[in-house]
């Protein structure tokens, strides 16, 4: 069955669609040569809502859904996949483990400036030895007069290094019984002494949106900083994972479109041997495949956000649309910087900047190699 926008969620869609060709679109790429955070356009989307859209009123969210996020990120994902990755992991990584396991004055502390877009989190779960292995956690949190003390490091954690972070969510070894090792999840204030921020990475892509390693010795922070029951830090970890596989997938699939409406405007203003490029079977075919997967990959998303929304399992379709999507942005930054030539090579053009970003989209939020596990796994092998 395939998922048709409710008037809300078109009515979204709209209005972030004109937010990302009017406002992110003209800026975005002076940000990602520079490395710079776009505060500015954070600003915008808190003010807009967008990162209160699944979150209870309550709190000072839109009471929205998960799809509603979706839709917005693939609109933003046709622009910029360093804006659409700060929003995404805003929520799924930031907001989502208090909002979904977090106690009540977790949420009433924390919850209100994140909906805003005031404040940012990050989830502290890879470290350098355990990244698709993430429970190969080494970090270790132990109860000292009434606080944890935190030790290790964790890598590659997006939001976890601007001026508006507030908090780090962290996977820890918290206890051990026989072979088996007890995880827990502990927020981390920004600024708490013994938590340090490394110097921003230098990456290939997404190089406009924030990411650091993060070093833990002797720090501590009050018990009650939990979240979540002790020792379920990281089954609660995997469930926000399939949230957020639909999420990147959406995300995905707005960069593989991006990537088509690049080539098509292309297509009609670039003449060679005396005719528009568009006009030759070559090039029409070539986009064909990339509209193809597009379509695909939305498709894909859809049906793992319709699931999602039933509340019944969905990890299979999760791990399908993240796979799909994630090769079709790849795929159609590929076949997009071909048919933009020599200028698909120049960072100015918004099909290079695809090229170098998409990349991560195969690798983030469990690798193509852990959604066929997935797959696998639930098809019984």
């Amino acid at each position: 069955m395939i998922m048709q926008l409710s008037e809300e969620h078109e009515a979204l869609r709209a209005t972030v669609e004109d937010f990302a060709q009017k406002e992110v679109a003209p800026v975005i790429a002076d940000h990602y040569i520079r490395e710079e955070f776009p505060y500015d356009l954070v600003a915008t989307m808190g003010e807009m809502g967008l990162f209160g859209l699944p979150v209870p009123e309550e709190y000072g969210g839109m009471g929205g859904d998960y799809v509603a996020l979706c839709v917005a990120l693939e609109e933003l994902g046709r622009v910029d996949q360093s804006v659409a990755i700060t929003l995404e992991a805003g929520v799924s990584l930031g907001i989502m483990p208090i909002q979904r396991f977090g106690s009540d004055e977790q949420k009433q502390q924390w919850l209100p400036d994140l909906a805003a877009g005031r404040a940012l989190g990050g989830f502290g779960l890879t470290e350098a030895g355990g990244g698709s292995d993430a429970g190969a956690t080494r970090t270790t949190a132990q109860v000292d007069g009434g606080d944890w003390v935190i030790n290790g490091s964790k890598a590659f954690i997006t939001n976890s290094g601007t001026r508006i972070t507030s908090h780090v969510t962290v996977t820890a070894v918290t206890g051990r019984t026989g072979d088996k090792r007890e995880i827990s999840a502990i927020l981390v204030p920004s600024g708490t002494p013994g938590f340090t921020v490394a110097p921003s990475y230098s990456k290939v892509g997404w190089n406009a949106s924030d990411t650091h390693e993060l070093a833990f010795a002797d720090c501590r922070v009050p018990e009650e900083n939990l979240v979540g029951e002790r020792g379920r830090g990281y089954a609660q970890f995997l469930s926000i994972l399939d949230e957020g596989r639909v999420a990147i997938a959406a995300l995905a699939t707005g960069a593989a479109q991006g990537c088509v409406d690049e080539s098509v405007r292309y297509a009609h203003e670039r003449r060679a041997f005396g005719a528009a490029i568009g006009s030759y079977q070559a090039i029409q075919f070539k986009i064909a495949e990339m509209e193809s997967r597009t379509v695909a990959a939305r498709l894909a998303w859809q049906h793992a956000a319709e699931k999602m929304a039933a509340g019944v399992p969905f990890t299979k379709e999760a791990a399908i649309a993240k796979l799909l999507s994630s090769n079709a942005a790849m795929d159609n930054a590929r076949d997009a910087t071909q048919i933009f030539g020599g200028y698909g090579f120049m960072n100015e053009y918004p099909v290079a900047r695809h090229y170098r970003d998409s990349k991560i989209l195969e690798i983030g939020e469990g690798t193509s190699e852990v959604q066929k596990m997935l797959i696998a796994r639930r098809l019984g092998l």
